[in-house]
C-alpha cells in the first residue's frame, strides 16, 4: 500500500525533528560534562602542578633535605587542594551558569589540585636529593604535557600552543621557586 505524500514528508519531518533533538541533546550533555567535570578538574590540575612548585622547589633547595621538600611540597598540595576546592564551590550555584552542583565540582577541583600538587612532591620520598629532582623534573614534564593533551581534546586547543603557554607558567613558578631557594 503507497503512503501518501503528505504523510511521508510527515513522517520524514518529524524523524529530522526527533534526530535534531537527539543531537542536540547528546550536544548538551558533552557541554555539561565539560563545564561540570572536565573544566574543574583541568583547573585543578593545573594549579596543583603549576602553583606548588616554587614551595617544593624552593625548599629542596634551601635545606638541601629531600624529606623537609617532601613535607612542604604535601602541605602545598593539601592546602592548594583545599583552598582550590573551596574557591570553586562558592564560585557560583550552579544555577545560572549551567556548572552543576558547586560541592560536587569543588570536590573534583580539590582532588585535582591535590593530585598535582603531590605528584611532583612525592619523588622527594627517595633519600637522594639529587635522584629525587631528576624524578620531580621528569614527574613535573608528564604533568605539563597531560595538561596540554587536556586541553587539546577537551577544548580544541593547539596542543604544542598550549603546551607552550603551560611550559612558560611553569617555568616562571619553578625559577621563582629555584630563586628564592638558593637566596
Amino acid at each position: 500500500m503507497p503512503v501518501p505524500e503528505g504523510l511521508r514528508a510527515q513522517v520524514i519531518s518529524a524523524g529530522r525533528q526527533v534526530a535534531g533533538d537527539l543531537a542536540g541533546s547528546h550536544e548538551a550533555q558533552g557541554s555539561g560534562y565539560l563545564l561540570k567535570v572536565v573544566q574543574p578538574a583541568l583547573l585543578g590540575l593545573m594549579d596543583g602542578s603549576i602553583s606548588t612548585l616554587a614551595p617544593l622547589f624552593a625548599s629542596a633547595f634551601a635545606t638541601r633535605s629531600p624529606h623537609t621538600a617532601f613535607l612542604i611540597g604535601a602541605a602545598a598540595a593539601l592546602g592548594a587542594g583545599i583552598s582550590m576546592g573551596f574557591a570553586e564551590a562558592l564560585s557560583d550555584t550552579g544555577k545560572l551558569t549551567g556548572r552543576g552542583h558547586p560541592a560536587v565540582r569543588g570536590t573534583i577541583t580539590g582532588v585535582a589540585t591535590l593530585i598535582g600538587g603531590l605528584m611532583h612532591a612525592l619523588p622527594f620520598l627517595i633519600p637522594h636529593l639529587q635522584l629525587a629532582l631528576v624524578v620531580a623534573y621528569f614527574v613535573v614534564g608528564i604533568e605539563l604535557v597531560t595538561i596540554a593533551f587536556i586541553r587539546n581534546r577537551y577544548f580544541s586547543m593547539s596542543f604544542w600552543l598550549s603546551f607552550l603557554q603551560v611550559i612558560v607558567g611553569g617555568m616562571l613558578v619553578f625559577l621563582a621557586g629555584v630563586l628564592i631557594g638558593n637566596s
